[in-house]
């Protein structure tokens, strides 16, 4: 199934050296690297994946710490890697949004060709995304410069799990309300606010929302696709597997499985990705794939 991943997480060699004394520093970054799912990748590792499972295009961010100076070392990762493989790689940067000095860092990872920021922890990095006082900065950096943003979110209900975190649909929803002109991602399916979609009211906050399918294996059944596909919202999903805990093996089963229409199934694997990121880009010049 050939495809365009919008979720992956890249770690630079010196993180993963030093992982165990930043994990002192950051509860975040300590709770998900010390479970039994996490898995360290680097920029090798993923070209390797890609060829095997043809991915076409990945879009890859670092992680978001609480600490500046850190996102910085994972955002100079990404940046060398979208330089050295152009035809293969799109970047998103990290920050900590509430930081001094995060404003001039996204500028400056933009100037570099990143398309956008995330995936950003809400709860890890201590933002309320549904407080506007809190979130018009990076809204206004967001619109200014064309980019987009991936928020981590999760379903308010069943089982709990190392970073679900307490952001689901409400929260996601007030960031839209509040910035409906951003481009913005909700991770794992937006907690379930794509449902909202069919209020018309909440269809018109959420023209610029889009959701991945990260961790969509241990969150849904395949129907869940199928279901999409009738709720009329199938163009607004991307495919993200959240590499490198997962990779496309898994989704291949879950589509095949699903009962959506195959044309369906490709624009979420490949199509959508492609259409999003080509309106992405410096200036609003887009991006062309």
């Amino acid at each position: 199934m050939r495809s365009v991943d919008f979720h992956i997480h890249l770690y630079p060699p010196e993180i993963i050296r030093d992982a165990e004394s930043i994990s002192r520093l950051e509860p975040y970054f300590d709770a998900l690297t010390h479970n039994r799912v996490h898995k360290w990748a680097t920029v090798e590792d993923l070209l390797a994946r890609m060829e095997r499972d043809d991915v076409e295009r990945a879009v890859v961010g670092g992680f978001a710490f609480q600490d500046l100076g850190l996102c910085r070392i994972c955002n100079d990762y990404i940046i060398d890697a979208v330089e050295k493989y152009p035809d293969k790689l799109s970047g998103l940067c990290l920050v900590p949004p509430l930081a001094r000095g995060a404003e001039a860092e996204v500028f400056r990872c933009a100037e570099a060709g990143l398309l956008g920021v995330g995936e950003l922890f809400p709860e890890g990095q201590n933002i309320d995304i549904a407080d506007r006082d809190q979130t018009w900065r990076l809204a206004g950096i967001l619109h200014e410069a064309n980019l987009c943003v991936l928020w981590h979110t999760a379903e308010p209900v069943g089982h709990a799990y190392v970073g679900k975190g307490n952001v689901g649909p409400k929260e996601a929803a007030a960031f839209c309300m509040n910035h409906p002109e951003v481009k913005t991602i909700f991770a794992h399916l937006g907690g379930g606010l794509w449902l909202y979609e069919l209020m018309p009211e909440m269809r018109l906050y959420l023209r610029n929302a889009r959701y991945d399918l990260a961790a969509l294996p241990w969150l849904y059944e395949p129907a869940v696709l199928r279901t999409i596909e009738s709720a009329g919202v199938a163009h607004k999903f991307l495919m993200g597997t959240d590499f490198p805990i997962l990779d496309s093996s898994r989704y291949e089963r879950i589509f095949a499985a699903s009962g959506a229409a195959p044309e369906v199934l490709e624009r979420i694997a490949r199509g959508n990705g492609l259409e999003f990121l080509a309106s992405l880009g410096r200036n609003g010049r887009g991006v062309q794939y």
